[in-house]
Order: structure tokens, then C-alpha cells, then sequence
């Protein structure tokens, strides 16, 4: 019996077709689990906050959770207690990500929302307002572009070298990386289990033994994608509260 394998153009399992609309108010399976991601997000803080009480118990302890990893894992690792301010940002970036993520492994969606660049990189230009927003409002324009490009200790004979690259890194690069990491990590899991899945699926129209052994690093692979999806969602707060913290310090 001949084993054929078809495996499907990147443009099919990176692209979807147009469910509602067209042109750029056109909503396809990306953009639905965009939304799902974010009335998630919603609809878990609600139900977690509409009846509070003194022994959390259910939603109300998972978000407690949520909330005490990234006020200690976070923002006092990174900003200090004066990031709290920043606590419910960071904890519904962090959240929005993980559950757009998550969506990898779910049947019959199979398909993280951040595997489509946009999303990072609309992601990445919030941050990249916020912490230039930060900067500017504590230092002012100059100071802040001035504490970027010139910090103290840095020897005249390099100075203007260091501030170009400095000024390339933190204005450009950063939200660039943050946008790359996210979207790249997420897309090569995508690919990488949807590979699996077909070669399982063929294997097992042949012989059931045979497709024994990529099924069970199918699963395998399942079960490290979603600590990716948590890792990922961590990265991209981690950096998010790190630039803030940079931002609003005297020097950096």
C-alpha cells in the first residue's frame, strides 16, 4: 500500500478566508478568536469580581492568582511598588495573550490568534506608547530622548555611536522584537503540530501501529505548546513592565 502525504501550503494554515465584511472591516477565524480572546478576558474578571469575598474560592481565586503572579513575578521583580499603577494593564495584556494562545489546542479552532503578525504588532505599538508616553511625561521630550542617547559614564569618543544605536534600539528595535518573538513562537508551533496531525492522520489510514509514534509526540507537542502559550504570554509582559520601568528611571 502506497503512503502519499499531502501536506498543505503555509497559505492555508495561515490564512483564512473572509467570514463577514470585506476590505479592512472584513472578520475571518483570526479576528473571531481575537474577540473570544478578549470577551475571555472580560468575562473572566467579571465573574471573578461580581461576588468578592474574604475566602476566594473558584474564578475569584484563579484571578487572584493571576493578579498576585504578575504584582510579584512582575512588576515588583521589574518596577518596584511604584509599577503597581500598572498592575491591571499588565495583567490584561498578560491574560488577552495566554487566552489568544491557548486557542492552539482547542477543537476545532486549532489556531493561536497571534500566529497572525498583526496582533503582536498591534500589541508591541501599544507598548511602544505607553513607554515612550511614560518617558516624555516624567522627563520631558528632550530629558527623555537625552536619557536614552547620553547617559552618564559613557566615553565622549563613543557618545555618538552609542546614541544612535541606543536611540535605534529603544524607539525602533524594541517593539519590533516584541512583536517578532511573539508572532514567530506561536506560528512555528502552529506549523509544527499541524505537520504532526497530518502525518499521524496518514499513518493511521495505513496502519494504526504505525501512526503510534507520531501520535504520541502529537500529544507530546500538544502538552508543550501550551506551556509556550503561558511562556509567551509571560515574555511579552515581562519586556512590557521592563521598558516601563527603563522609562520612567532617571538614567537608563
Amino acid at each position: 500500500m502506497t503512503l502519499a502525504l499531502e501536506f498543505p501550503p503555509l497559505s492555508r494554515l495561515v490564512e483564512w478566508k473572509t467570514l463577514f465584511f470585506s476590505g479592512p472591516l472584513a472578520v475571518n477565524k483570526v479576528v473571531l478568536i481575537m474577540w473570544m480572546a478578549a470577551v475571555g478576558t472580560f468575562v473572566f474578571f467579571w465573574m471573578a469580581g461580581r461576588r468578592g469575598s474574604l475566602v476566594p474560592t473558584g474564578v475569584q481565586n484563579a484571578a487572584e492568582s493571576v493578579m498576585d503572579f504578575i504584582h510579584n513575578g512582575v512588576i515588583l521583580q521589574t518596577m518596584g511598588t511604584e509599577g503597581l499603577f500598572w498592575a491591571p494593564f499588565l495583567t490584561t495584556v498578560f491574560c488577552f495573550i495566554l487566552l489568544g494562545n491557548i486557542f492552539e489546542i482547542v477543537p476545532l479552532v486549532q489556531m493561536p490568534a497571534n500566529a497572525r503578525m498583526a496582533i503582536p504588532f498591534f500589541l508591541a505599538l501599544v507598548v511602544f506608547v505607553s513607554y515612550n508616553t511614560v518617558g516624555i511625561r516624567k522627563h520631558g521630550p528632550w530629558g527623555y530622548l537625552k536619557s536614552i542617547m547620553f547617559p552618564p559614564g559613557v566615553p565622549v569618543a563613543v557618545r555618538p555611536l552609542f546614541a544612535l544605536i541606543a536611540f535605534v534600539s529603544d524607539i525602533f528595535v524594541r517593539p519590533f522584537a516584541l512583536a517578532v518573538r511573539l508572532f514567530a513562537n506561536m506560528l512555528a508551533g502552529h506549523l509544527l503540530l499541524a505537520t504532526f496531525a497530518i502525518l499521524t492522520g496518514a499513518l493511521f489510514r495505513a496502519t494504526i501501529v504505525g501512526a503510534a509514534v507520531p501520535g504520541a509526540l502529537l500529544v507530546a507537542l500538544t502538552g508543550f505548546e501550551v506551556l509556550v502559550s503561558v511562556l509567551q504570554a509571560f515574555i511579552f509582559t515581562m519586556l512590557t513592565a521592563v521598558f516601563i520601568g527603563l522609562a520612567q528611571q532617571t538614567e537608563h
